[in-house]
């Protein structure tokens, strides 16, 4: 191990808890290690932004990347870039063991940068996704753009910004004093040695070498983020909602009370719709604005250390998105509304046929469901205690009666006084 490493350890050690050990759960002071491995692609860069609110949130003393990529998307490392200048921690990344093009210019987005012994960083120049280079015009345009990005990255975290375009400009020289240490005409790559090389009493772009992280005495959290009687219709609409606040959870978008403002939201909906339906619309048109607020707050970018507010950038591309979902669900509901119900997968589930047209069921006179059809003024027999309800005989058929309270013996005459549907109401024939 280097003399550069046990400066480095000296610096971080202050700044770290004392636990020998690994875990999840980021504690105040803790340091976060967070490896940045594979290509420079959207996915990484949900994951380095859920790493830094998660650090920053928690008051981590630091944040080390450790870093392995050849490289990858321009666009992605220009995000990673502005995420990584506005976190208000210190930033490390140990390079284990490429830091090639884009995972050049991230490097350079942090404080402090160590390398493995065996270990590169540059080669950022752009080119095409297919290996080749880019046309003249566009190739002037984008070093010229990004060569001046990576400038202002190098100034703002104290490295020498001549060495950090040289990573992608090939007509940039290196010159330290009277010393040019890297003349035009080829694009910058340095090894681990190169990289640490004083001039000056100065490191060139790296402190120092390490071999691994347990080498730089890092004490602190080691986080690893891994992106891994309801009707069907129901089912699907709540695992929907389901992964769309969990994919905004675990990229660092949405914590769990938005979760718990969207469930307020359906509450109050469903308590408008199962007891005020018909007296006030309060608690729905509330439980609405909740529903559609977690939602937007949910797709709202907020750094640690923002304004609870957010502004209106931040509220830009939410209010366009969820302008694009309500439009786009009017016309997906109003074409199942249309073609569905003449499917066959929808006759499974509802009732297609009709009752004739004809007046309303309501005032209709109701018939007695027996082949017996009694009327006002039959005759029968009690066959049970009508106490007041009962069986009664007439001629060959038994029928549930009831009489108006007062009780029968059993063998009693009784006279049917009134029929109405199911009901008949039946009297002692000996008090008529």
């Amino acid at each position: 191990m280097t003399v550069q490493i046990t400066a480095f350890s000296a610096a971080i050690l202050p700044l770290t808890t004392a636990t020998a050990h690994a875990r999840e759960a980021i504690h105040k002071a803790d340091v976060v290690v967070v490896p940045l491995r594979g290509e420079v692609a959207p996915s990484l860069l949900a994951f380095l932004r859920r790493a830094v609110k998660t650090a920053e949130s928690n008051e981590a003393s630091a944040i080390i990347f450790e870093m392995n990529t050849y490289g990858g998307r321009l666009d992605t490392a220009a995000d990673i870039v502005n995420a990584l200048n506005q976190t208000k921690i210190p930033t490390y990344t140990f390079i284990n063991t490429n830091a090639g093009s884009a995972g050049a210019i991230i490097a350079i987005a942090t404080q402090h940068i160590f390398m493995a012994p065996v270990s590169a960083i540059g080669a950022a120049a752009p080119i095409l996704p297919t290996g080749e280079d880019l046309p003249a015009t566009t190739k002037e345009k984008t070093i010229s753009y990004w060569s001046a990005l990576i400038r202002g990255s190098a100034i703002k975290n104290g490295h020498n910004p001549d060495v950090a375009e040289a990573f992608m400009n090939r007509d940039k020289e290196v010159k330290i004093g009277d010393r040019v240490v890297h003349a035009k005409g080829a694009i910058l790559t340095l090894n681990a040695q190169e990289a640490t090389e004083r001039i000056n009493n100065k490191a060139l772009l790296a402190e120092g070498i390490a071999d691994s992280i347990p080498d730089l005495t890092i004490l602190g959290a080691y986080l690893e983020f891994k992106i891994p009687g309801a009707t069907w219709p129901g089912i699907i609409s709540a695992i929907c909602f389901a992964l769309f606040f969990l994919g905004h959870y675990l990229v660092g978008l949405a914590g769990w009370e938005v979760v718990a403002l969207f469930i307020l939201g359906i509450i109050l909906v469903l308590i408008e719709i199962l007891f005020f339906a018909h007296t006030t619309i309060v608690f729905g048109v509330l439980g609405v604005f909740l529903i559609l607020a977690s939602l937007l707050w949910t797709m709202v970018d907020r750094y640690p250390g923002q304004n609870f507010f957010p502004t209106g950038k931040m509220l830009a591309m939410p209010l366009l998105n969820m302008f694009i979902a309500i439009v786009g669900s009017i016309i997906v509901i109003a074409l199942l509304a249309r073609y569905l119900p003449r499917t066959s997968i929808y006759r499974r589930f509802a009732l297609i046929d009709s009752n004739p047209p004809g007046p309303s069921l309501a005032g209709a006179t109701r018939q007695f469901a027996t082949s017996l059809a009694l009327t006002p003024g039959m005759q029968g027999t009690a066959v049970t205690v009508l106490r007041p309800s009962g069986k009664a005989r007439f001629a060959d058929h038994v029928v549930d009666v009831v009489t108006e309270g007062e009780f029968i013996a059993p063998q009693t005459p009784v006279t049917v006084i009134q029929t109405d549907g199911m009901r008949v109401v039946v009297k002692s024939a000996a008090q008529i």
